[in-house]
């Protein structure tokens, strides 16, 4: 599996974006920051997100946050470092106070939150793609974290953030316009207000709708994938496993499915096994009268098989004869003779031929049988009991069921003349 924790392109392109952003940001929510030219500014910051992004390629690529694919903790962290030396060297250098200080750090913290949750939810979603399904991940009750409290807790952070900034905003704006009152009188100020505000709202929905977008996709490739394995369950098949990718609710009940699966695979095995003892049980009673019927117990199990097998090819028939029901087929074909427990040996055995009365006498074999064991009629060769329908059997070829039959018939020519 290629590497799906840490996206180098990715991670630059974001961070070169919270740069981009920042720069914006600082001109727009301090005044002292808007005293600055341009070049200063991005100069400044383009220095620190540039080496920022060279620690976090090299020092902290295999991080223990970033092997457990917690990007918001180690980008947050980062950038949150990164900017006390800014702050300290804006303080030192330009004499800002320390509300303009705190807005360095508020907003380089921002960012780096908003940068390690795209991070953070794009490498889980590659990690849910590439990751086979019957892969799951060990759960521990310590680590679980709920669904609901992340996501009322990204709302609440949202909104908090969103407040703070417009606030900053708002107070920056009107510091900028005691100073500068014939902007507000032409008019201006206003429209210079109603941008910066704009571009705030754009900023934090941009990241936003980028977090929640990555948010349901994460959640539909979980359900599309739990959704797949419950299907395949429905169908009989129990071997497959609901994929537990993490410790939360969804996880959770993943898992319990899971062992309620085992369970009911456990039982299943039980009956099979069960079943299986019971036939081969029964049928070793033909065999034990009559060594002849034990070989043509064998032989019929194949034949059964064989002809099973070739009319699972047409798509008409593909669903009744599943693998699953041609294994019962062929576990179940020896009960078809068990009837003749119930023959006298006077004619079961008899080494010549078998005159009319004594052939009705055979004959009589599937309703003993038949009446021993309901099932045992559709293991028959006549078109009433058989467990195919009469157009199932029409798909062979005239010529190849003769032969089947009279390969069949020709184990005991002297009993069962073919007509």
């Amino acid at each position: 599996m290629k590497n799906t924790i840490y996206h180098a392109p990715l991670t630059f392109g974001l961070y070169a974006l919270a740069g981009v952003l920042f720069a914006l940001y600082t001109s727009r929510v301090c005044p002292f920051l808007a005293t600055l030219s341009t070049r200063e500014i991005a100069t400044q910051v383009g220095a620190v997100f540039i080496l920022a992004w060279l620690i976090r390629h090299t020092l902290l690529r295999q991080h223990i946050w970033a092997r457990k694919q917690q990007f918001i903790q180690l980008d947050t962290a980062l950038l949150f470092a990164m900017s006390l030396p800014l702050a300290l060297y804006y303080n030192l250098q330009y004499q800002f106070t320390l509300d303009s200080n705190l807005k360095v750090l508020f907003g380089m913290t921002l960012f780096g939150f908003f940068t390690g949750a795209l991070l953070q939810l794009s490498s889980k979603l590659r990690t849910l793609r590439q990751m086979p399904q019957s892969q799951n991940l060990a759960l521990s009750s310590d680590e679980r974290r709920s669904l609901v409290k992340q996501l009322i807790g990204l709302i609440v952070l949202l909104i908090s953030t969103l407040t703070v900034m417009l606030s900053m905003v708002a107070i920056k704006d009107i510091h900028w316009l005691e100073n500068n009152p014939a902007r507000l009188l032409d008019g201006s100020g206003k429209i210079s207000i109603v941008k910066e505000f704009a571009f705030l709202s754009l900023v934090l929905g941009g990241y936003i709708t980028a977090i929640l977008v990555l948010w349901s996709r994460m959640m539909k490739e979980i359900l599309d994938h739990q959704e797949r394995s419950l299907q395949a369950v429905t169908q009989g098949n129990l071997q497959v496993r609901l994929p537990v990718y993490s410790n939360d609710e969804l996880g959770n009940v993943a898992m319990l499915t899971n062992q309620m699966l085992d369970s009911l695979e456990a039982t299943q095995n039980e009956v099979k096994t069960t079943r299986d003892v019971a036939i081969v049980s029964l049928s070793a009673l033909a065999e034990s009268r009559d060594n002849e019927t034990g070989a043509h117990i064998l032989r019929t199990q194949e034949y059964v098989k064989a002809l099973a097998e070739y009319l699972a090819a047409f798509p008409q028939y593909s669903t009744l004869l599943t693998p699953a029901y041609i294994e019962l087929l062929y576990k179940s074909a020896p009960l078809h003779d068990v009837g003749k427990v119930g023959i006298p040996d006077s004619v079961l055995l008899k080494p010549g031929k078998l005159t009319d009365e004594e052939f009705t006498v055979m004959k009589e074999h599937p309703r003993i049988g038949a009446q021993a064991l309901a099932i045992a009629e559709r293991h028959l060769g006549t078109s009433s009991s058989s467990p195919l329908p009469k157009k199932l059997l029409s798909l062979t070829t005239k010529n190849g069921m003769a032969r089947v039959i009279r390969r069949n018939y020709k184990e005991k020519p002297s009993r069962f003349p073919v007509a």
